[in-house]
């Protein structure tokens, strides 16, 4: 259980941040800016979500599962792997998680027509919000490859921040009207 009773704590006025372990590194540290992006990645969700809570209710419900799946995450990250016994299990994400949201892909995927061409973010509201979720959670997972070359990072959370940013394209073509709605590149349009 987690228990904030003092929002600022000055433990950080010198530029550096606590893992979950304790452990104190720069704030611009490669782990902090991963587990960063993915908190950033949630709050983009939360503005996915004033759209998808009246649209798409049903897509809603997922999307909140996944703010939470994402707050696992970046406990995952902030708790780098240790020889030392921990005092607690660390929180990781697990296969189990994967699972459910490739299931998740499975089914809104169903609904869409092939493509046949690039899609330009936009289209609806939901869609074009849900795209910048896409492409903040691969930064996200750009950091996250750049911490796995050196130090170790659960591979269950690498393998579910790549199958989020696949979610989140499906889920942008699914509330544009299944595909519908979809801008599609035109190669060299504009010359």
């Amino acid at each position: 259980m987690v228990v904030l009773n003092k929002i600022y704590t000055k433990t950080g006025d010198a530029g550096t941040t606590a893992l979950a372990s304790g452990e104190r590194r720069p704030k611009h540290d490669l782990r902090v800016d991963a587990y960063g992006t993915v908190d950033e990645t949630n709050a983009v969700l939360g503005l996915v979500r004033q759209v998808t809570a009246t649209e798409h209710p049903e897509l809603d419900v997922v999307l909140g599962r996944i703010q939470n799946d994402l707050f696992d995450l970046g406990a995952d990250l902030a708790t780098p792997e240790s020889d030392e016994a921990p005092a607690f299990p660390p929180l990781r994400i697990t296969e189990a998680q994967v699972t459910a949201i490739e299931a998740e892909i499975d089914r809104l995927n169903a609904d869409l027509e092939p493509l046949r061409s690039f899609v330009l973010p936009g289209g609806s509201a939901a869609a074009a919000h849900l795209h910048m979720a896409r492409t903040v959670s691969r930064r996200a997972e750009r950091l996250m490859t750049a911490l796995a070359a050196g130090e170790t990072v659960n591979r269950q959370a690498m393998v579910y921040m790549n199958r989020l940013s696949d979610f989140f394209f499906v889920a942008s073509r699914w509330v544009n009207d299944k595909g519908a709605q979809d801008v599609l590149w035109v190669p060299g349009k504009n010359r």
